[in-house]
């Protein structure tokens, strides 16, 4: 079984707009993460723009996925977002290869859980239309449970993300209960032709456990890696995240 890779570099450009420096470039990020095995990028554009900006997304919407070099695809664009209209105009306007529906609050320091898509079904929708429209692959970030599963089906979403912050901050013996959780909802999910993903909190320690659920295909992690590369540099942290990966799968 193969497993995507996806790197958020959500916090290189946090680290850049610390000294509103035009450094650490999110391009070069992109490309280090990409030539040391990642298949794909991910970037959260908030209301507030803490870290990724508007002009990173289109400068990484001209290197990625849709753009070739060399007739070579370069990796897929996921483009995280809120499902509001100034998020829907610009993922219409950018046409990232993935958007990805996540909840966001302007006073949180990181995403806290999932869309809860039953509240908030009519924005939903409309982000949804945009995306059938200009041919996005659309992906909802919920929790792993029968009712959320069964709404992103009826949505038009052809992946859901599973959150698994609560498993990553869990402790180890009580891990097995969330990947049990994670196992029943990867098979309705699978049962009703959703592509299976998961992401929040997870490292080198905690992912191989993870990787065992089936019909997991893909899987969006930031924070930790990009902590990583602090000592093993940012192609060393996606070859460590890649060999848990694969220990963990094999």
């Amino acid at each position: 079984m193969t497993i995507r890779l996806h790197v958020n570099i959500d916090h290189v450009a946090t680290l850049r707009n610390q000294r509103d420096t035009p450094y650490p470039d999110v391009r070069l990020a992109a490309q280090a993460c990409l030539t040391s095995g990642a298949e794909g990028i991910t970037v959260h554009l908030r209301e507030d723009r803490r870290h990724i900006r508007d002009a990173d997304v289109r400068a990484l919407r001209a290197l990625l996925g849709r753009k070739k070099a060399e007739g070579k695809l370069l990796g897929t664009l996921n483009l995280e977002m809120a499902a509001t209209d100034e998020m829907a105009r610009i993922a219409g306007e950018v046409g990232p290869d993935v958007v990805t529906l996540v909840p966001e609050k302007r006073e949180e320091r990181t995403t806290e859980g999932g869309l809860d898509l039953r509240a908030s079904r009519a924005n939903v929708a409309q982000v949804a239309r945009v995306c059938r429209e200009r041919g996005i692959k659309l992906s909802l970030f919920i929790e792993a449970t029968t009712e959320q599963i069964r709404l992103a089906q009826e949505l038009g979403a052809a992946q859901v993300e599973f959150h698994t912050g609560s498993y990553a901050l869990a402790a180890v013996a009580e891990r097995p209960q969330f990947l049990n959780q994670f196992t029943r909802a990867a098979e309705e999910a699978h049962a009703l032709g959703l592509e299976v993903a998961a992401g929040h909190g997870l490292t080198t320690e905690n992912v191989g456990a993870l990787v065992r659920v089936p019909h997991l295909v893909e899987l969006n992690i930031g924070h930790a890696l990009v902590c990583d590369a602090v000592l093993l540099g940012l192609s060393g942290a996606v070859r460590a995240m890649q060999t848990a990966i694969e220990r963990g799968v094999a």
